[in-house]
């Protein structure tokens, strides 16, 4: 127990800790399949249990890896989509798809992609689907700064906060922690998942 605490102690004292969440929570922008929640809350953790890293710098790396990576997502999705869009035929079910998908972003496009950032998975095809139907970059780079922004601040303090639970057994803290960002992570998608279902349900109705 020891080895492993002197360990994360030596991880996150370096400068090199800043790179690692900046790599991870970008990357898990257009990959979901990486863990940026869980780098997040776990630095958060680590920070209130020896005061290294700085939350502060974490929260401000975060949401810098997160607005990039977002921005990569989009122009992938500009890129590819756009073309793959273009091309589908008038009247198909997957043109007219499109063509809803499109109007939705412009009337709501920054309550989408604000608050499909909290939802691992949801945010890369939201982005991707931005990017396809070239919604405004500039209206883009706001709204997704407000929820990479906010989404850095509420994993870096749910960390931290849980981290002063455990001061005195960081270890736990950090345990508890990486269990935190798991189950906020289910929970979302559980209820991505309910409603989905209750869709499906209310349309099998009519």
């Amino acid at each position: 127990m020891d080895a492993l605490l002197d360990l994360l102690r030596g991880t996150v004292t370096s400068p090199w800790v800043y790179l690692v969440i900046f790599g991870l929570t970008a990357v898990d922008a257009f990959f979901p399949a990486v863990p940026g929640e869980a780098a997040v809350i776990t630095a958060g953790v680590l920070s209130a249990s020896g005061g290294h890293p700085s939350l502060t710098l974490v929260i401000v790396t975060a949401a810098t890896g997160a607005l990039i990576g977002d921005h990569v997502s989009y122009a992938i999705g500009r890129g590819g989509g756009a073309r793959r869009l273009a091309r589908l035929p008038d009247g198909s079910r997957r043109r007219a798809s499109s063509e809803w998908a499109r109007r939705a972003v412009d009337r709501r496009g920054g309550i989408i992609l604000t608050t499909s950032r909290y939802v691992p998975g949801g945010r890369t095809a939201v982005t991707l689907t931005m990017g396809a139907v070239r919604y405004p970059r500039r209206s883009f780079l706001l709204y997704d700064s407000i929820g990479a922004g906010t989404w850095a601040l509420y994993c870096g303090l749910l960390g931290y906060f849980g981290g002063l639970a455990f001061e005195r057994d960081p270890v736990k803290g950090l345990l508890v922690g990486v269990g935190i960002s798991v189950v906020v992570t289910f929970g979302l998608e559980g209820i991505r998942w309910l409603r989905r279902r209750a869709r499906r349900h209310a349309s099998s109705r009519h």
